[in-house]
């Protein structure tokens, strides 16, 4: 199961297999050590194109972990992780740059720069592929404030920005290169329930407007219900569910009803 597979693989076999059955990504067997420590214990886990996966679970329970595999900033002790049918595992940095080319990150803080305008934050991308001509950026730039609802903001500094315009700015910049799925770390972490509704209704629009693949980590269960075509909790390394909201919303399983509910083990033995 954990056996690696070479990224070149002829037609029949396991990467043609994950382009037949539609998949944008394809966790196999994930597993993760940090000293002592196991952090991710075998996780399966699978995203097609143009779906939106959320994925709860507890604080320190390996969510941001399972993200930075997926863009090869961590390399796993086993299993493979499968984009759009090439197996990232092993990849070199020139190899891994082709693959983070397809994938935009919102990071939990937006992570602007201080010293740069909003118009250079979100061009930013572009520049350091190599986009010079003046015009082409304004546009884009311009383009992106458009789709993220944020018109004639280009000047202002991220000092004077709100958290809410913060992570409108950061996912502004994530999408300018047209990535084909965005990675959101806490997207809603931070603001008040109707500014979340907002990033949420945001998320969903880029969605139905781009067809992107997104993967969101939250700990919002009103996010995650909202965004979510499908919803994954990590629970002690393993995918203990994976199921649409309303599969979610209707479960009995205690361990399920708990974190939704936001009840401790400690809590119930003090009620019962």
């Amino acid at each position: 199961m954990n056996q690696r597979i070479a990224n070149s693989l002829p037609p029949g076999t396991a990467a043609s297999t994950e382009k037949k059955n539609g998949a944008m990504i394809s966790v196999r067997g994930l597993t993760k050590r940090l000293g002592a420590q196991e952090i991710l214990r075998g996780v399966d886990l699978g995203v097609a194109h143009g779906e939106t996966l959320v994925i709860i679970g507890r604080s320190g329970g390996g969510k941001s972990v399972l993200l930075k595999h997926l863009i090869g900033l961590m390399q796993p002790n086993e299993g493979e992780i499968w984009i759009e049918g090439q197996n990232i595992i092993g990849m070199n940095e020139r190899q891994l740059g082709a693959i983070r080319r397809k994938i935009g990150i919102l990071f939990q803080g937006a992570a602007l720069f201080d010293s740069m305008t909003v118009a250079e934050n979100i061009a930013f991308p572009l520049r350091e592929a190599g986009e010079r001509d003046p015009k082409v950026l304004r546009e884009r730039v311009r383009e992106m404030l458009e789709v993220v609802e944020l018109e004639g903001q280009e000047q202002k500094m991220p000092v004077n920005l709100s958290g809410g315009m913060k992570k409108r700015v950061g996912l502004a910049r994530s999408i300018i290169r047209r990535p084909k799925c965005v990675l959101y770390d806490e997207p809603t972490s931070g603001l008040d329930p109707v500014v979340s509704d907002s990033i949420n209704k945001l998320i969903r629009r880029l969605q139905e407007r781009f067809g992107m693949t997104s993967i969101v980590v939250t700990h919002d269960m009103k996010s995650a219900i909202d965004v979510g075509d499908h919803i994954a909790y990590l629970h002690d390394g393993q995918i203990y569910f994976h199921g649409t909201p309303n599969e979610l919303q209707q479960t009995t399983d205690p361990i399920l009803q708990d974190f939704m509910h936001g009840r401790s083990r400690e809590e119930l033995r003090v009620e019962s």
